[in-house]
């Protein structure tokens, strides 16, 4: 596996990683059928304004930049302590993504076990995630890495 480790984004990291999980946020869920793409983007904006009403300083969250030996970022982790169930002891991963230029590197694995690690490290005993269905790298990624489905959404469109 690649050397990797993480580290804490600075606050210009964490404002420009918000426009781009938005942006994609918003695309995941027009792709997926759950939002009309004109207000995909207004709606992904207030999901992330529930889910971190102080920012970058909303307690219980990582917000992590992984980056090679060298330094080079190469992907970006965001972690809450807090599962939004409430299922003790499990944080919840609300957000991985390896930069395109460097991805089909297995960074994708080396960031997911920094991210775990990171976890671990701050008491969490389980991670659980969301994936969208349509991504199939990630979930192959996630099965081949120990995670299990543990709830499934499913949908069928109807005809008229």
């Amino acid at each position: 596996m690649t050397e990797l480790s993480v580290r804490a984004m600075s606050p210009e990291e964490f404002d420009s990683w918000q426009d781009e999980l938005t942006a994609e946020y918003a695309r995941e869920h027009v792709t997926a059928g759950n939002w009309a793409p004109e207000e995909a983007l207004d709606r992904a904006r207030e999901a992330n304004a529930v889910l971190l009403p102080r920012g970058m300083a909303t307690p219980g969250m990582l917000f992590l930049l992984g980056v090679l030996a060298d330094g080079s970022p190469v992907g970006r982790l965001w972690i809450s302590l807090t599962h939004p169930r409430g299922l003790a002891g499990c944080a919840y991963l609300y957000d991985i993504e390896v930069a395109a230029e460097h991805r089909g590197r297995g960074l994708g694995r080396a960031l997911l076990a920094a991210g775990e690690r990171a976890a671990r490290e701050h008491g969490a005993q389980a991670l659980e995630l969301n994936v969208f269905g349509a991504n199939e790298t990630a979930r192959k990624l996630y099965e081949t890495s120990g995670y299990r489905v543990v709830t499934q959404q499913m949908r069928k469109n109807l005809p008229a």
